[in-house]
């Protein structure tokens, strides 16, 4: 009987040793970020890999903790979830950044087993929470030291064939905007989307504003005609308050239009400048988002209803 109470304790403590593991991780974490949100890091690769590796190190170090990849991964997904709650409409943001947060806590894990395995649990030469925080340093780093950083200005260009002639797509392009027809999926994950508009026009200074909607953060992009010309118009952006500004700034959208066999084609290219780090996964993931932007103002702007 008294065996049957001690292990009965003994489970209980390893219990709350687990719960305390994903506590101070999670605290120390969030501790972590807001600190950097403060002094205006909260873009940079020191929140999406330093944050990370932090919460892993402080999960494992936690005693009678190392139980691997298991307990990390899941202090990370306990980390988000609770992020989740509190960010409320910004949570699209966590939701994007997961991969690469999940990416790095996975490799903290894997070097956790693999040190434990080869040293029967015993550090080695040195402590491996030094090494970790030592190798995420480097990356963590982007974005935060001055000119470790990859180029940031971007552009995408989305071509579609019209069914109209071309004088019907300069006709829609300077009608006032309408974005009446759904938004992709990817568009509705979490992002602004568009409200009301106002303002019509290709001639040198009609300027276009649409507010975007985000929750308790909406904003105004305001856009002016730059250089219109046969076949083409450039807008430039004279105002963005909305929380693409987190993200990105716009530096430009140009769209050209010719006659083709079927109807018209229209070539929208959105530049912009990336705000993000680290590049290597926040630029294909922005330049994935643009995109799919490109190929909906075609839709929604050149498309004559």
């Amino acid at each position: 009987m008294m065996e049957d109470l001690d292990d009965t304790q003994e489970e209980a403590n390893r219990r709350f040793r687990r719960f305390l593991a994903l506590v101070v991780g999670c605290a120390g974490a969030g501790i972590l970020f807001r600190l950097l949100a403060g002094i205006g890091l909260q873009h940079t690769s020191l929140v999406f890999i330093g944050v990370p590796a932090v919460l892993a190190v402080l999960v494992s170090l936690t005693p009678e903790a190392r139980t691997g990849k298991g307990t990390l991964l899941r202090a990370t997904t306990l980390a988000l979830l609770l992020a989740g709650t509190v960010l409320g409409e910004a949570f699209v943001c966590v939701l994007m950044a997961s991969p690469i947060i999940f990416l790095v806590v996975l490799l903290v894990g894997t070097f956790y087993d693999h040190v434990e395995k080869r040293n029967g649990g015993r550090a080695g030469f040195a402590h491996p929470a030094l090494v970790v925080l030592l190798v995420a340093a480097v990356p963590a780093m982007e974005g935060v030291v001055p000119r470790f950083e990859f180029p940031r200005e971007a552009a995408v260009t989305v071509t579609r064939i019209v069914p109209a002639a071309p004088a019907e797509v300069e006709r829609a392009l300077a009608a006032p905007m309408r974005f009446d027809r759904p938004l992709p999926r990817f568009l509705r994950l979490g992002f602004p989307t568009p409200g009301a508009t106002a303002g019509a026009g290709l001639r040198v200074g009609d300027v276009r504003t649409v507010e975007l909607r985000h929750g308790h953060h909406p904003g105004t992009l305001a856009m002016r005609v730059s250089a219109p010309a046969p076949g083409r118009a450039e807008f430039v952006p004279v105002g963005d308050d909305s929380y693409i500004i987190h993200w990105l700034s716009w530096r430009s959208a140009e769209v050209r239009w010719r006659a083709v066999p079927g109807g018209t084609e229209v070539r929208w290219t959105l530049r912009y400048r990336r705000r993000l780090d680290p590049a290597f996964y926040f630029a294909p993931l922005e330049r994935y988002g643009v995109g799919v932007a490109a190929g909906y103002l075609i839709d929604a702007l050149a498309t004559p209803r």
